[in-house]
Order: structure tokens, then C-alpha cells, then sequence
């Protein structure tokens, strides 16, 4: 066991490869959830809506957008960590 907790150190490429795919995350989470909002709030703000419908639609957008903001995100990395570890223990190439 080395002086970090038994893990080996990342070198300055998997530092920045694991900063892109963070700032991906967050970039297309934020795209979707903005897509999302206004599919789902767009009417009630372009349209005189009932004020109960309009909250209605805005408060409905607001939870789905972050729901799928969260969930993008979370997608996103769990898959970037995925794919990089070994496919097989013990292997340290995932085509070995």
C-alpha cells in the first residue's frame, strides 16, 4: 500500500481526460435540461395560459429539467469511469 491509500496516483492525462469528461457532463446535462424546460414550460410562458396552468407547466418543467439534468450527468460518468477500468482483473489493457 503506497502513501495514498493503496491507489496508484493519476498521471496529468487521466487528470484532464476526467476535467473534459466533468465539463462534458455538466455541459450537455445543462443543454437538455434547457431543451426539456422549454418543451415542457415554453407554452405557458409564449401563451396566456390559466395562471394555474401556466404554474402548473412551469413547476412540471422545472422538476423533469432537473431530474434529467441529474441523470445526465450521473450517465455520463459512471460511463467515463467504466471505460476506464480493465475489462478483465488483474489485466491493466482493456484488449489484453
Amino acid at each position: 500500500m503506497d502513501a495514498h491509500g493503496g491507489r496508484r496516483r493519476r498521471t496529468r492525462a487521466e487528470q484532464d481526460a476526467a476535467t473534459v469528461e466533468i465539463g462534458y457532463a455538466l455541459a450537455s446535462g445543462v443543454f437538455a435540461a434547457a431543451v426539456l424546460f422549454g418543451a415542457v414550460a415554453g407554452p405557458a410562458l409564449l401563451f396566456d395560459l390559466p395562471h394555474a396552468a401556466a404554474t402548473a407547466l412551469r413547476r412540471l418543467g422545472l422538476v423533469l429539467a432537473l431530474v434529467l439534468f441529474a441523470t445526465r450527468v450521473v450517465s455520463v460518468l459512471v460511463r467515463f469511469r467504466r471505460r476506464g477500468q480493465p475489462s478483465q482483473p488483474g489485466r491493466t489493457n482493456p484488449d489484453s
